[in-house]
């Protein structure tokens, strides 16, 4: 046997072990426009059928609003499919920096830069504005792609206990006589949907003279008053300092993302964050579609207003119901299941009662916190929510979940 073949076999063996673990993830292929309404095909092979989508970051309902299509269309017929370069060379359009412009009005920054998506910006940023001198002070649920960020950067790297102020304090202090110090955090945690606690990280950052930095993907035009972020709900506009997040979820569904923040910052990572000088420039027909995004969501609250109504009605029938869920406020709402298999199985039945939702689990969030994270959309309407309520009562029943706390659900299914 040759050292490749060798090396095959063994890849086919972890794939296995994966299979047999209940860890593999498996693709569902939809055949129809992403909505609250779609059609999918699973298992592979069968014919697509029609299910609700409580899966989906799609918050605003917005990924296939009749006018974002129209907007992307004009945008394709103006100023064509792609760039074919990268911005500092003949990638930059005027209608890159009129929606940088919009993103910076709306998130009341300095300026803004965009990148071919988040992951990207996360990616170039910390390499791009601090040095061997500095020190990254991170929260230790922060999201995968500010981590391989982080690696990246040649500053001292340190982590606070999950939303612990009097945690990040001892970590302030004893980097206190670094260059600089920047903390690092999510806006909203992608797996549990809790809210960072920003005005208290703001006060520290004052008072040891750090940076905040917040990835703010998950709370980007839903989250606050004006849904401007956390930073608006958190009442600490104009305090961030760096500011990354996406358009692929609530700001159009597609992709893209940005920079946003302190005028020099910003300026820092268009001179040297690697992602954003060798990736080719976001494609006008995703820059017009955006544009529009930002004038529905800055014209009106209208969509924000309802995902709140949704999310506090889904999540009280959920509590009626028995489940076990993670404690919030945003649309994210985790159901807790402890068990890789058991989160598979409730979730392949599910689909079967016409609700496509996902199983998470290890490596995606830690062992034994295995969940199906459902997450709500302004497009859902009532009926919608009680047909998945209905749906979700059914499978919870036949698996005897309803009413069990964590200790009980691991008793009788493991983790």
């Amino acid at each position: 046997m040759t050292y490749s073949d060798k090396l095959r076999s063994e890849y086919r063996a972890s794939l296995a072990e994966m299979k047999d673990a209940g860890l593999y993830k498996e693709e569902r292929f939809i055949h129809s426009e992403q909505g609250v309404e779609i059609e999918v095909e699973f298992p592979i092979g069968e014919a697509p059928k029609p299910v609700l989508n409580f899966c989906a970051n799609n918050y605003l309902g917005l990924s296939s609003h009749p006018d974002v299509i129209e907007a992307a269309h004009d945008g394709l017929g103006d100023r064509g499919y792609g760039m074919s370069s990268v911005r500092f060379i003949c990638g930059t359009q005027d209608i890159h920096r009129k929606l940088e412009n919009k993103l910076t009005e709306f998130f009341e920054t300095e300026d803004t830069l965009l990148f071919p998506s988040c992951m990207d910006a996360n990616a170039g940023l910390f390499e791009a504005v601090l040095g061997k001198d500095d020190v990254m002070i991170a929260d230790r649920l922060i999201h995968a792609s500010i981590v391989d960020g982080i690696r990246l950067c040649s500053a001292t790297y340190d982590t606070y206990k999950h939303s612990d102020m009097k945690h990040l304090r001892k970590k302030l202090e004893l980097h206190k006589d670094a260059r600089a110090r920047m903390i690092i955090t999510d806006g909203v945690f992608s797996m549990d949907g809790d809210i960072v606690k920003l005005d208290e990280i703001c006060d520290l950052a004052d008072e040891y003279d750090a940076m905040v930095m917040v990835d703010d993907s998950h709370a980007s035009g839903f989250i606050g008053k004006h849904g401007k972020g956390s930073h608006e709900h958190c009442g600490v506009l104009g305090r961030i300092d760096i500011i990354t997040t996406t358009l692929g979820k609530a700001l159009g569904g597609a992709s893209g993302g940005c920079v946003s923040g302190r005028k020099e910052l910003v300026d820092m990572c268009r001179q040297r964050a690697r992602p954003y000088l060798f990736s080719n420039t976001v494609a006008p027909v995703i820059v017009s579609g955006a544009i529009r995004v930002m004038e529905i969501i800055m014209s009106s609250t209208e969509r924000r207003d309802k995902l709140e109504w949704n999310t506090e009605y889904w999540r009280k029938g959920l509590t009626d119901a028995g489940f076990d869920l993670k404690k919030g406020e945003t649309p994210i709402v985790p159901i807790m299941l402890y068990n890789a298999k058991l989160s598979q199985d409730i979730a392949r039945d599910m689909m079967d009662e016409g609700v496509y939702v996902i199983g998470f689990f290890f490596p995606v969030v830690p062992k034994g916190a295995a969940r199906i994270r459902t997450q709500i959309s302004a497009a859902h309407e009532k009926e919608h929510l009680d047909k998945a309520l209905d749906a979700f009562r059914k499978v919870g029943d036949k698996y005897g979940i309803l009413g069990l706390n964590k200790d009980e659900i691991i008793a009788k299914f493991g983790m």
